[in-house]
């Protein structure tokens, strides 16, 4: 009930004290400060050619060049050939995930989250079988990278972190 009463104040007469407020005239602003002009000296130094730096300066040679521009003459150098590998999709999850469905292929050397999930899950169930040599081999990825990314990227392993004061409350398994 005070809400509805309050709003029929707040919007009483509405669009007379909203014309009234716009059709005030604007405040001025405040005054700048007075400065001084720069000694005369300083105007003349500044007006001045500078000769070695207008040399240097003339000396930069700048050639730039478009990368889109670049990808499309090297596209039409060779016009069967595309530049990247492709591979097949090994692994996808059902139904549709974040409408990526329609990905059939990846470029050699890179992995969709389904099967980055499936290589890392294998080789954290079983080693022995997943090594890193077979998961290069079968994703086409560089060795290298496959064995840093199951050393350092570890997506099943959850680690509670005991609190430092015993009174805080703290996470069972039971």
């Amino acid at each position: 009930m005070g809400a509805r009463i309050g709003r029929m104040v707040r919007n009483f007469n509405l669009e007379n004290r909203t014309f009234r407020e716009i059709s005030k005239e604007k405040p001025t602003a405040a005054p700048r400060h007075a400065a001084e002009a720069p000694p005369p000296a300083v105007m003349s130094e500044v007006k001045q050619k500078n000769e070695p730096l207008l040399g240097l300066l003339r000396s930069v040679y700048v050639e730039s060049t478009d990368p889109a521009a670049a990808e499309t003459e090297a596209s039409a150098q060779e016009p069967g050939v595309q530049a990247v590998e492709r591979r097949p999709l090994k692994y996808n999850f059902p139904g549709p995930m974040m409408g990526l469905t329609e990905l059939t292929d990846v470029p050699k050397g890179k992995l969709t989250v389904a099967e980055a999930l499936k290589a890392l899950g294998g080789h954290h169930h079983q080693p022995h079988t997943w090594t890193p040599e077979k998961i290069a081999q079968e994703y086409s990825l560089d060795l290298k990278d496959t064995q840093a990314a199951l050393k350092y990227f570890i997506p099943f392993r959850v680690e509670i972190i005991p609190p430092k004061s015993k009174t805080a409350k703290q996470i069972t398994d039971s």
